[in-house]
C-alpha cells in the first residue's frame, strides 16, 4: 500500500463508548487525511447507522461484522483464550494478514497487548514490547517510553527502547537524529540503578537512530530537553500517572480562580483567544494514543474514556506511524544494532 493510502482497522467496540467515539472519530481523522481507509470490526447494527451519519467515512470504510467483542474488565489471560472472532483480534489479525497498515483500539490494555503479541509477534531481535506515547512539553514534543508493559528490564531493553523511541521520534517529528536521554534520579554516571547505568555506557559507544544525551530527571519531562525519554515500564508509568494528575489538579485550581469573583472573570473574558490556545496546547485529548512498539506490526492503544476526538488523535498516530514504514524502519536498525560489537559485548559493562 503506497504512503498516501493507508487502510487502519478499527475495534469498532472498544472502550467505555463504543461505536460512539470510534467512528466519530474516524471521521475527524478522515478530515486530515482524505487518502485513508477504514476497516470497521463490530456490530454491523451499531457501526452502520453512525457511517451513515458521515458519507464521506462510509465511502471509505467497509464493515467486518462480529457480535462478540473483549470486556473492559476482563482479565488479560480469560481475554486472550476467549478473543478468536472477538472485534479487537480481527482488526489485529486484518494487520497480521496485510489488509490494514495499523490498528486502533480503544479496549482492555492488558488483553490488547497479550492478543497483539501472540497474532503479530515479536519483530526479531527485540526481546520485550514497550509502550510509548506523545508527551507536550514547554519546548516541543517528547516520545516517552516505556510506560508499563515492562516493569523490570535489563540494560539490553532500554537500548533497544532507544533505538524504538528515536524511530518513533523521526516519524513523529521529523528530526534526523533525535536525542536520547535515560529517566534516573539524577544526571550523574554514578547515580541511579545498575540496569540503567549499564544502559548508558552502552548508548554513549554505539551507532543507533538516535543521539545519546545522557541521564535525564524528572524535570526533563516537561521541559524538552530531549526528543525521546527511555525508562523502564515502572518508573514509567508513575511518571505518566503523576502528570496526568498534575494537569488535572491545575485546571481545577485555574478553572476555580478564573470564575471566583467578577474581576477574574472579566480577565478570563480579555485572555480569550490565549486561554483557549492554552486549552488547546494542554489538551490530552490531542496526545491520545499509546503505541505498542516492538511488534511485527502496527497496534495503537487509545483511552478507554476517549471522546470522538481522543480517538481520532490516536487514528492520526497509527497514520503517521504507517505512512513513514516504521515497522521496516526498526527492523533495519535492529539489524544494526545487534551487529554492532559494543552491543555484542553487553556483558562486559
Amino acid at each position: 500500500m503506497s504512503a498516501a493510502n493507508k487502510t487502519i482497522a478499527i475495534d469498532a467496540m472498544g472502550g467505555d463508548h463504543g461505536v460512539n467515539s470510534t467512528v466519530p472519530g474516524a471521521a475527524l481523522a478522515l478530515k486530515k487525511s482524505p487518502d485513508l481507509k477504514f476497516i470497521f470490526f463490530g456490530d454491523e447494527t451499531a457501526v452502520t447507522p453512525l457511517l451513515t451519519q458521515h458519507p464521506e467515512l462510509k465511502a471509505a470504510s467497509t464493515v467486518h461484522h462480529t457480535d462478540k467483542f473483549i470486556k473492559s474488565g476482563e482479565k488479560p489471560s480469560s481475554a486472550l483464550r476467549a478473543s478468536k472472532g472477538s472485534s479487537m483480534r480481527l482488526a489485529i489479525e486484518a494487520v497480521q494478514e496485510g489488509r490494514a497498515d495499523a490498528v486502533v483500539s480503544a479496549g482492555n490494555t492488558g488483553a490488547l497487548m497479550a492478543v497483539a503479541k501472540i497474532v503479530l509477534k515479536m519483530l526479531p531481535g527485540i526481546h520485550r514490547p514497550a509502550i510509548a506515547s506523545v508527551f507536550p512539553t514547554m519546548d516541543t514534543d517528547t516520545i516517552i517510553l516505556d510506560l508499563g508493559a515492562n516493569v523490570l528490564v535489563e540494560a539490553e531493553n532500554l537500548v533497544q527502547f532507544a533505538v524504538l523511541g528515536s524511530v518513533f521520534a523521526k516519524a513523529h517529528k521529523g528530526v534526523d537524529k533525535p536525542s536520547v536521554g535515560l529517566l534516573n534520579v539524577g544526571t550523574e554516571e554514578t547515580k541511579g540503578p545498575e540496569h540503567v547505568k549499564k544502559a548508558g555506557a552502552i548508548l554513549s559507544k554505539i551507532e543507533f537512530p538516535g543521539r545519546y544525551k545522557g541521564f535525564v530527571e524528572g524535570t526533563d519531562l516537561t521541559n524538552g530537553s530531549v526528543d525521546v525519554v527511555v525508562s523502564d515500564g515502572y518508573a514509567g508509568n508513575i511518571a505518566l500517572k503523576t502528570a496526568e494528575g498534575v494537569g488535572k489538579v491545575t485546571g481545577h485550581y485555574f478553572k476555580k480562580f478564573i470564575t471566583g469573583d467578577p474581576l477574574s472573570i472579566l480577565g478570563g473574558i480579555l485572555a480569550f483567544v490565549a486561554l483557549k490556545r492554552f486549552k488547546h496546547k494542554v489538551d490530552p485529548r490531542i496526545y491520545n494514543g499509546g503505541v505498542f512498539l516492538g511488534l511485527g506490526g502496527l497496534c495503537v492503544k487509545s483511552h478507554g474514556g476517549c471522546d470522538a476526538l481522543a480517538f481520532s488523535s490516536a487514528v492520526n498516530l497509527a497514520a503517521e506511524l504507517a505512512n513513514h514504514g516504521y515497522i521496516e524502519r526498526v527492523a533495519r536498525d535492529i539489524n544494526h544494532l545487534m551487529e554492532q560489537e559494543s552491543f555484542l559485548s553487553i556483558e562486559s559493562y
